[in-house]
């Protein structure tokens, strides 16, 4: 068997009022917390009313920095960094979806660290982060049991991530409830998202036997979940399977990483404004089709789990999720593919791929 690394530094409570049945584990965290949220997602989910509860009836000191913007700057998390030291906060709290949530581990570093945000990317930083927990209200990005950060970093016009063991978060809660608020649309969008972590996971160089268990429960969960989200239905089950679905490609990029799917995404969100799942949703279909010729059996052991026969079945179950509305011209796609070669996930792509590729996959994606 090859060799491979696995870690994970999150313990995890899934279910009904895990937040309430298990309180004691976030309030060992410390004396003070520091909230991060956006503007809504936390009081919308109920999330921030009930982690405020328990704050008061154990007598537990915090505040609440709810400027979380939907693609975190690096001047957003350097005021959070700034506020959360300012406040005396030895713990921090993260809601929402993987904005807050990743936005809290660059926090949590930034109130220790009195460094610039840019220096986040290479993890120059020697103070050990603020411990954190996460409670996500969203089923899309995992980010609750990954020790990565994306963020927007507007002179390089994209978004980028950092990942460093210290901001796995200490403890997540993970309660369906909490993503009732979601809106068909993001529920949709952050599915997907959540579908791609698991499938770019599978399809990577660093994928290993470990991280592939992961992958494969995530797609074989989606796949029961696929007609639902088609049409729009969600119930308490399948709000359920979403999340723990989610988590478990959380795991697998926890280990993995992504790979060009977020690449390019990266640059559709950047410059369109398009949600970063959707990004992804509107690229999978060539994704898949160009790494085919490199992993056959891979690509067709994702369409197995996710209950489907083809790639072909697989475009028409996208275009029922997602549409392109958005025109793009080629100058457009080729600035796109130069940036996504730049990433780092791109070389654990299952198959090489060079900038004129790229550009072939996001025009096939976009523009026929």
């Amino acid at each position: 068997m090859n060799k491979f690394k696995f870690q994970s530094g999150t313990k995890v409570f899934l279910g009904s009022d895990c937040l309430f049945d298990n309180k004691n584990e976030i309030l060992k965290l410390g004396k003070k917390a520091f909230i991060v949220t956006g503007k809504a997602s936390g009081k919308k989910s109920g999330a921030l009313s009930d982690i405020v509860k328990i704050f008061d009836e154990a007598g537990i000191k915090y505040e609440i920095f709810d400027k979380i913007e939907n693609n975190p700057s690096l001047q957003n998390v350097k005021d959070g960094g700034t506020a959360c030291r300012m406040s005396g906060a030895d713990f921090i709290v993260g809601i929402g979806g993987g904005s807050p949530l990743d936005a809290a581990k660059a926090i949590a570093i930034l109130a220790v660290n009195d460094i610039d945000p840019i220096k986040l990317l290479k993890n120059e930083f020697t103070v050990k982060p603020l411990p954190i927990a996460a409670i996500p209200t969203t089923a899309g990005t995992g980010s609750e049991v990954t020790a990565a950060s994306i963020l927007t970093i507007p002179e390089y016009e994209t978004k980028m991530s950092f990942v460093h063991e210290d901001i796995f978060p200490k403890v997540a809660f993970l309660d369906a409830k909490y993503t009732e608020s979601m809106t068909g649309d993001i529920a949709v969008n952050t599915a997907i998202d959540a579908m791609s972590h698991a499938i770019e996971g599978y399809l990577n160089k660093t994928a290993s036997p470990m991280s592939d268990i992961f992958a494969l429960e995530s797609l074989n969960i989606f796949g029961t979940c696929m007609e639902n989200l088609c049409e729009g239905r969600f119930d308490k089950d399948t709000r359920e399977k979403l999340l723990y679905a989610s988590m478990l490609a959380g795991l697998t990029i926890a280990q993995t990483g992504t790979t060009i799917a977020h690449g390019m995404g990266y640059s559709l969100t950047y410059f369109k404004d398009i949600p970063h799942g959707k990004a992804n949703g509107l690229l999978l279909t060539e994704y898949l089709r160009y790494n085919y010729e490199a992993a056959q059996d891979r690509v067709d052991s994702v369409l197995k789990a996710l209950k489907l026969i083809s790639i072909d079945n697989f475009e028409k179950i996208m275009r029922r999720l997602v549409s392109n509305d958005i025109q793009f011209t080629q100058e457009e796609l080729k600035k796109y593919s130069s940036l996504a070669m730049k990433q780092k996930s791109t070389a654990k792509n299952l198959r090489t791929v060079n900038e004129e590729e790229m550009f072939e996959i996001l025009d096939r994606s976009l523009r026929r």
